[in-house]
């Protein structure tokens, strides 16, 4: 069983698209996501998924369904859920290795945003595999302000119970998470570790693509990279069959294909020149420090936002 290749990064971060274009390497499997980590026991993760009214991780009974059954449909995800809730007592662990076991020889790869929004999850990755291959993506903090601003509107429209933790500005998730996942890949030894931004990767996949199949030690040849331009080739790649639909992100399972093109980088520079943004809070503040920040004046986070941009590549 191989070790397998875990993203890290925020929501809205291209996540979607760009696992899924990895993970049609000819030798990666790619899951969506698993939400593995946010918990020790399978009771852990069924308990967070019922207050968020699931019966289970989406993309993890979705995955069940493929490879018990070949397919995805709504005789195999209800067979999937009971099989998932049967082993409540198994550790979280136990169950990510016997995923990898079902898609052997192939390299795993997983991508679940929420990873990277707490230390204790990220140690938890690397307790488990401590050989795994971790990928920072990165994407321009505005533009990811703006994405989850977009996707939090959507589920408000859908009247879908949005908890308070997700009310916060789009910059304290982004610089937050961001914080985590920096000061945990630089504890890696070197190789372990890649920084992507998602914007070099969608704007020129040719030159990228190949960057990240050698540094996971992986075939370069023309159809290899060939392969991971066509995301819609995966079984995830789209929305999937009651009562388990999700997975992935649903703009990108509603067109899952590729668009070529430069992916624009706008200014954070002009964005807090041009715009008043009302981050202080109580709730904010609180976050801050529980992650031992205590940044509590417009000024120090905005500081702290640009300086942590400017070492991810963005300005």
């Amino acid at each position: 069983m191989k070790d397998p290749l875990i993203i890290l990064c925020p929501p809205r971060s291209f996540s979607s698209v760009i696992s899924t274009m990895i993970g049609e390497h000819p030798q990666i499997y790619g899951f969506p996501e698993l939400h593995l980590f946010s918990g020790q026991t399978v009771e852990d993760i069924m308990i967070r998924e019922e207050k968020a009214g699931n019966s289970g991780p989406p993309g993890l009974i979705r995955t069940l369904a493929q490879e018990h059954d070949g397919v995805q449909n709504s005789r195999s995800i209800i067979k999937a859920i009971a099989w998932f809730r049967q082993r409540k007592h198994w550790s979280t662990k136990k169950l990510f290795d016997y995923l990898l076991n079902l898609v052997d020889p192939l390299m795993g790869l997983e991508k679940s945003p929420e990873t990277g929004g707490k230390k204790k999850y990220l140690e938890r990755s690397y307790r488990w595999f401590p050989n795994a291959y971790y990928l920072h993506l990165t994407r321009h903090p505005v533009s990811t302000r703006k994405s989850l601003k977009e996707f939090y509107e959507s589920k408000k429209r859908k009247k879908t119970k949005i908890t308070a933790k997700y009310e916060v500005d789009g910059l304290i998730i982004w610089y937050l998470m961001h914080y985590n996942i920096v000061n945990f890949t630089n504890t890696l030894p070197v190789g372990q570790t890649m920084r992507l931004k998602g914007e070099d990767l969608l704007s020129n996949p040719d030159l990228y693509l190949p960057q990240v199949a050698q540094w996971l030690g992986l075939s370069t040849d023309s159809e290899a990279i060939e392969a991971m331009k066509h995301p819609e080739h995966s079984p995830y790649a789209y929305v999937g069959p009651a009562p388990v639909r999700g997975g992935n992100d649903p703009k990108f399972m509603r067109d899952p294909k590729l668009r070529l093109g430069k992916v624009k980088e706008p200014s954070l520079t002009q964005f807090f020149a041009q715009n008043k943004w009302q981050w202080a809070s109580d709730l904010y503040r609180d976050i801050l420090e529980e992650a031992g920040l205590n940044l509590l004046t417009e000024t120090e986070i905005s500081v702290e936002i640009m300086r942590l941009a400017n070492v991810l590549g963005y300005d």
